[in-house]
């Protein structure tokens, strides 16, 4: 096989913040696939969490200074690097001051979650694909992790199908066990949209909750991946949910993990 460029994107990764389990994934399996000859690109949220000091970010200025539209609203995205230490990774950082400089991830002190994560999420989704097209490298297959990345299977498939950079990339969805309550406002939808989406394609994300972003991510994904084979009840009606639909994988983590994962992208990429 051929040497092919995959992309993770991810709400966190060790070491530079971990709250769930996406974070330890995140770390580990990028670097499996890079010492297996892979060409590897990560991008995560600049949450408050993490110290740029400690942690040694600095802004990339080339690609920072494009606005980001979330309804009507426009947000100017900045882009920052690190390297994780003893890997040979890069890791690239979305941030924007409205939000990503709060001190916490998705909840405030009093475990509110934030209204805005819809926000969020929609700001990160697109700011990593303007990220990549900045950066002008064409990415084989984009593995998305978890709720926060879930709009990126259906940006691919609708607004940057054609785009050079994107049109023959193939998206893998992962879904974990990071429920939350939370519903989000009726605008939701006109925040999602861009370029060639309609009401018709959001059908999903009509519930404007966690289920709506999981099920669209599935929907629009290449492959869909279930991290964890035990998840509380919600979950595991979820998956079965969208199972009736498409196929949904369960990658043990135990000692051939990291070949399925080879061979999933192998079997991708063609």
């Amino acid at each position: 096989m051929s040497k092919f460029r995959i992309l993770y994107v991810a709400s966190e990764i060790n070491p530079f913040l971990e709250t769930s389990a996406v974070a330890d994934f995140v770390r580990k399996l990028p670097q499996a696939m890079q010492e297996r000859g892979m060409e590897i690109r990560i991008l995560v949220p600049r949450f408050g969490l993490i110290n740029e000091r400690k942690n040694r970010l600095h802004e990339v200025v080339r690609l920072s200074g494009i606005n980001i539209s979330v309804g009507d609203e426009e947000k100017p995205l900045v882009i920052k690097v690190a390297s994780i230490p003893n890997a040979k990774l890069q890791v690239y950082f979305i941030d924007n001051e409205d939000y990503f400089h709060r001190k916490s991830v998705f909840v405030d002190k009093e475990n509110n979650f934030y209204a805005d994560n819809d926000e969020r999420a929609i700001f990160f989704c697109k700011g990593v694909l303007e990220t990549v097209k900045k950066l002008g490298w064409a990415p084989d297959i984009v593995h998305c992790n978890d709720w926060m990345t879930s709009l990126i299977p259906l940006y691919l498939k609708t607004t940057y199908k054609n785009d050079p950079i994107f049109q023959n990339t193939k998206s893998i969805f992962t879904i974990y066990n990071n429920a939350f309550s939370h519903q989000f406002d009726a605008d939701l939808l006109d925040k999602v949209k861009m370029m060639d989406i309609d009401d018709s394609m959001l059908e999903n994300l009509k519930s404007a909750d966690f289920a709506g972003f999981i099920k669209t991510g599935a929907e629009y994904a290449d492959a869909v991946i279930r991290a964890e084979e035990e998840g509380h009840e919600g979950l595991n009606d979820l998956v079965a949910e969208i199972e009736k639909l498409k196929k949904v994988d369960t990658i043990e983590k135990d000692d051939n993990f990291l070949d399925s994962y080879y061979n999933l992208y192998n079997e991708l990429v063609g």
